[in-house]
């Protein structure tokens, strides 16, 4: 495992570690774990049995030819919807457990939007024995009802989240409050490549699986690297896992699909990267949506996953280098992208997924028929299935 880019846990100028002076020390010894784990070759080994035996990696990279003969490109998914429990979330959920046993303890505590990390998080503390606590908005809880089931079978403690939007921010805010007045016994397993360092390397570390799996598995499958690569970006760790591989490969072209939700008035989105300004966000410098006086705004996705006000701090960086491009895609793009997979492919993915597919599919339409897109599947769409037979029906 590596991270060239970040150096003494910035991206540039995003990153840092922005924290209370009594969490400082913990920081310190997590960070000089960390540093032992991901260098202990028993361990990792320890940690690719888990990923192969019980999440069934590697997952499969697949030509999705229906599509790719509708649009006219050569369109390719990778499919880390069908890992255990239907994200990229076990990656690193079970490589953060692994890491809190290691350190001695015993207690997981998490935010979770969509429910995805969520769901992991309790997966992963039942396997390695330990407890878990899990904030959660009472919008999401509503709304993302199937894995709110599937944790509490697991065994999570899920905390409602009643303040502010009542969503992914105010979990997360809820969850670091919790942490630290437990810091001594438990880990604080956060759901994406954001927080103080290490965490976004950390993170980072855990899903670069995707990356390295696709770049494998495409050359295989095609004797040659993508033209394009496209992933969901809310807090970033899909798209992170797979633009890692490629970040060296000057004629790939990295794309991030950003939630434009209803529009774009601060509020009617969660499109940072786009519309966000630099300032400090739970323990890191980031792109922030923010209001006139700089306070932290309100974010909207029709995704519960992607409706975070920042983003990840790398992905700053790499939209700064003009590395990656990140571009909108609105909720009934998403929702039209949800159908279009499922009837062209039999392949019901994730809301936060399909912000992905459609932006894969509007590449597509302007490229030429050899051109290779692959599309992160970052997860299925079982948990969305009820909100949108609800809201967005279609015959």
């Amino acid at each position: 495992m590596n991270n060239t880019i970040c150096k003494n846990g910035y991206f540039g100028e995003f990153g840092g570690r922005f924290i209370d002076e009594k969490l400082a020390q913990e920081f310190e010894k997590i960070e000089k774990a960390y540093e032992e784990f991901k260098n202990n070759i028993e361990i990792q080994k320890e940690y690719e049995e888990i990923l192969k035996h019980y999440v069934g990696r590697p997952s499969p990279m697949y030509f999705a030819k229906n599509l790719s003969k509708k649009y006219g490109a050569q369109i390719y998914l990778k499919r880390e919807d069908l890992n255990h429990t239907g994200a990229h979330k076990i990656n690193h959920a079970l490589g953060q457990a692994l890491f809190a046993k290691k350190m001695g303890k015993t207690k997981l505590i998490a935010e979770t939007g969509a429910g995805q990390h969520g769901v992991a998080t309790a997966t992963a503390a039942t396997l390695m024995g330990l407890k878990c606590d899990i904030y959660m908005g009472e919008i999401d809880i509503i709304k993302e009802k199937p894995n709110v089931d599937r944790m509490r079978i697991l065994g999570a403690n899920i905390i409602p989240v009643s303040e502010g939007t009542k969503t992914l921010k105010e979990a997360v805010d809820k969850a670091l409050e919790a942490y630290t007045k437990e810091y001594e016994t438990a880990l604080y397993a956060i759901g994406s490549v954001v927080g103080p360092h290490p965490f976004p390397t950390m993170i980072e570390d855990f899903q670069s699986i995707i990356g390295k799996e696709a770049k494998e598995q495409i050359l295989e499958m095609t004797g040659k690297l993508p033209n394009h690569i496209v992933a969901c970006v809310g807090g970033g760790s899909n798209s992170i896992g797979l633009f890692s591989a490629f970040l060296n490969d000057e004629n790939v072209k990295i794309h991030g699909a950003e939630p434009l939700g209803k529009g774009h008035k601060l509020g009617e989105n969660a499109a940072s990267l786009t519309y966000g300004k630099k300032g400090i966000i739970h323990g890191f410098k980031s792109l922030i949506l923010q209001d006139e006086e700089g306070n932290i705004a309100p974010a909207y996705s029709i995704a519960s996953g992607l409706d975070y006000p920042s983003v990840g701090p790398k992905h700053c960086y790499l939209k700064e280098i003009k590395r990656a491009t990140y571009e909108l895609i609105n909720d009934i793009e998403a929702v039209d992208a949800f159908y279009e997979l499922s009837k062209e492919e039999g392949i019901i993915p994730a809301l936060e997924s399909s912000h992905a597919v459609a932006l894969g599919i509007k590449i597509a339409k302007e490229a030429k028929s050899n051109e290779i897109i692959v599309i992160n599947i970052s997860g299925r769409g079982d948990k969305d299935i009820e909100f949108i037979m609800k809201n967005y029906p279609k015959n």
